[in-house]
């Protein structure tokens, strides 16, 4: 048994023990006790025992941060995203971080909340401390131009792509086929006076391409009309203003189906319509919206939704990540788009 009074003070900040300490106990060099942490395949076993033995002991934790930034490498990869209260950017997370796992790599997630001033300091903040490479799912879908010197420091991909770039790789959805598809099963159901419910269109690249979808699919059915009803936003409350608009319309001023930009906002649409109004779904009107948020099937009428693949999304770019880190001078940048898929539920086919 070691009597502790004959080891060596440490000499870290705050009395942390130290390589030097380690080193000291174990009776062998710092470079050794170096190599057992990050080359242990070169060290013998019976002194690789007696290093890790001591570095037991005294109760040693490595600083990572330091040995990686000193080797000039990091398992870390920062991810921004725009929303995590909206589960399309956690089912994002879940797919990155599970691909980034098997690599080795760690994931540190900033939410920017839907404010570019936040979304601006985690890109910095990420940048200053040297992850590896950062995914994004920037607002609009694109880096802004006065932000452009911090994507280039280091790998980036952009998750959620509102258009082609050649200067990262990119992961996007087809907004337009999502909004064709939504449109087409409203019609395919034989609803002819249609709402595309959303916005701001304006500022949303996303939210344009499914109303150029749905628009798209009403064009092509004689007899079928789509009339837009923007929002600020594509959250409950924004649906319940578009839900309260329709309720005091006539019978025959009203739709029979409504495509919703987002599932968040058909939630407040279906709130504001069974509270203020005897309409029924789908009976009265069919519902169906985009993204396949879990609000969705937890609605008091569960919501017919377009799947946008946050978690493929995320996969698939921490995949084109982790290509580029290992073979940047030969990596090629791709822009992948995925297809998205209709779940069907009560709000246009009933029980």
């Amino acid at each position: 048994m070691v009597n502790m009074a004959s080891v060596p003070t440490a000499s870290g900040k705050n009395g942390s023990v130290t390589m030097l300490d380690v080193a000291h106990h174990a009776g062998v060099a710092i470079g050794t006790v170096s190599n057992v942490l990050n080359r242990p395949d070169g060290v013998t076993p019976s002194i690789r025992d007696r290093v890790l033995a001591s570095i037991d002991e005294l109760g040693f934790v490595r600083n990572r941060a330091a040995s990686k930034l000193a080797a000039g490498v990091s398992n870390t990869v920062g991810v921004v995203l725009a929303d995590l209260a909206n589960s399309y950017f956690t089912d994002m997370v879940r797919g990155a971080e599970q691909s980034a796992s098997k690599a080795g790599k760690f994931v540190v997630i900033g939410n920017s909340d839907i404010d570019i001033a936040k979304q601006r300091s985690y890109l910095t903040f990420f940048d200053e401390e040297q992850v590896s490479g950062i995914l994004v799912a920037p607002l609009g879908g694109v880096i802004p131009p006065e932000d452009g010197h911090i994507a280039r420091q280091r790998p980036l991909v952009i998750l959620d792509a509102a258009r082609q770039t050649h200067a990262h790789c990119a992961v996007s959805t087809n907004n337009v086929a999502a909004g064709r598809i939504a449109a087409e099963h409203l019609l395919g159901l034989g609803r002819r006076r249609l709402v595309f419910a959303g916005g701001p269109i304006a500022r949303s690249r996303a939210l344009a391409d499914r109303l150029q979808g749905a628009q798209d699919a009403v064009a092509d059915v004689e007899g079928a009309t789509l009339e837009h009803m923007s929002t600020d936003e594509v959250q409950v409350h924004d649906g319940r203003r578009v839900g309260a608009l329709l309720a005091h319309r006539d019978a025959d001023a009203l739709p029979d189906g409504i495509v919703a930009a987002a599932d968040l906002l058909a939630l407040g649409i279906v709130q504001a319509l069974t509270s203020s109004s005897s309409y029924r779904f789908p009976d009265d009107i069919a519902l169906v919206a985009c993204d396949d948020n879990r609000s969705a099937y937890d609605s008091i009428v569960p919501i017919s939704t377009v799947d946008l693949p946050g978690q493929k999304m995320g996969s698939t770019g921490m995949r084109l990540l982790l290509e580029e880190l290992a073979d940047s001078a030969e990596h090629e940048h791709q822009h992948i788009t995925l297809d998205p898929t209709l779940t069907a539920r009560e709000s246009t086919i009933g029980r």
